[in-house]
């Protein structure tokens, strides 16, 4: 499909038959990453969103998503079409505002997405900092996986992510600064079988696994782990990135936990859970702060930002290579 975005005799015509209603349908695609979670916001049928879509993507000219199990994500053209298609979405809201009466513009809250991981334990530091020093801030907080958070800041869905690196096609138009890197550990409940003596990986098979879910850095590196020893993650699996259901069911049953140093520390500190002694090398990940490398940021994420520089690093980012 020839892209719509280089010359082409046909674009006008083509631009001329594009609706408000296929606009929005994409803005919300590419803000949300899910066909499913927009279609619930705008009050249509998965079907519908993605006739609309398919719609767009022919009036276009270009593919503008790549839609899978996995979620949508812009391609290069969408994210070329994307700044513009905001801007009249943005336009018309706000005119609308302006016949409603609105005497002053909405108060913008900073809008943050963070990792399921990282959400339990640098954020919360962070955030009541930055309370500190700006408390008349609305503070809205997002968690999903990698992928969803890099999409949504991408669409303008977020001012700011706390998550990972990613394929050089997630990373378009996005800024990375590393924070920290941390490795994976293995926990238990205090009590655990395996927590009183020497622990290979192999010996985690003896219990249930809980794991970060399918597609995620954590769950690539913890299959990575077994695999140098051998071995593949067994059947029978408990997938998830809600920290509490994980501490949940390890703190009642002989689960094995495997998940990143930040996600256990209060409760390591707290005495909730043990580490077992099973080396993790090889599963060092970055980090960071990621943000629209071409729009300037606002004062608010600015602050956020120094805060988050200001937070002492106790994982081991030194052990991961640079350059």
């Amino acid at each position: 499909m020839q892209s719509a975005f280089g010359p082409s005799s046909s674009f006008p015509e083509q631009a001329r038959r594009i609706r408000l209603r296929h606009l929005r349908c994409f803005v919300t695609v590419a803000r949300e990453g899910q066909v499913g979670r927009a279609a619930e916001l705008l009050q249509l049928s998965q079907p519908a969103v993605t006739k609309t879509l398919n719609e767009l993507e022919v009036l276009a000219g270009a593919k503008l998503l790549d839609r899978g199990r996995h979620g949508a994500r812009l391609t290069a053209a969408g994210h070329r079409f994307l700044r513009y298609a905001q801007d009249v979405t943005t336009s018309l809201d706000a005119a609308v505002a302006a016949l409603a009466g609105a005497a002053e513009p909405a108060r913008e809250p900073l809008r943050i997405g963070a990792l399921p991981t990282v959400a339990g334990s640098v954020l919360p530091e962070a955030l009541a900092e930055l309370r500190r020093v700006r408390g008349d801030l609305d503070i809205r907080i997002r968690t999903d996986p990698n992928a969803v958070l890099l999409s949504a800041l991408a669409a303008g869905a977020l001012d700011v992510v706390l998550g990972r690196m990613a394929e050089p096609s997630r990373m378009v138009g996005l800024s990375f600064e590393l924070l920290y890197a941390e490795t994976l550990i293995l926990v238990v409940r205090p009590g655990h079988p395996l927590a009183e003596r020497s622990v290979s990986v192999a010996d985690t098979l003896e219990h249930p696994l809980v794991v970060a879910t399918s597609g995620t850095v954590p769950r690539h590196a913890t299959e990575a782990l077994f695999e140098r020893h051998g071995l593949r993650l067994p059947v029978g699996l408990i997938e998830t990135l809600d920290l509490a259901v994980a501490r949940g069911v390890v703190r009642r049953s002989d689960a094995v936990w495997i998940t990143t140093e930040r996600a256990a520390r209060d409760d390591l500190a707290d005495g909730v859970v043990r580490r077992l002694d099973v080396p993790t090398a090889g599963t060092v990940e970055p980090v960071g702060v990621l943000r629209r490398s071409a729009d300037a940021s606002s004062a608010a994420v600015e602050d956020f930002v120094t805060i988050l520089r200001d937070i002492p690093v106790d994982g081991t980012w030194q052990d991961f290579p640079h350059g």
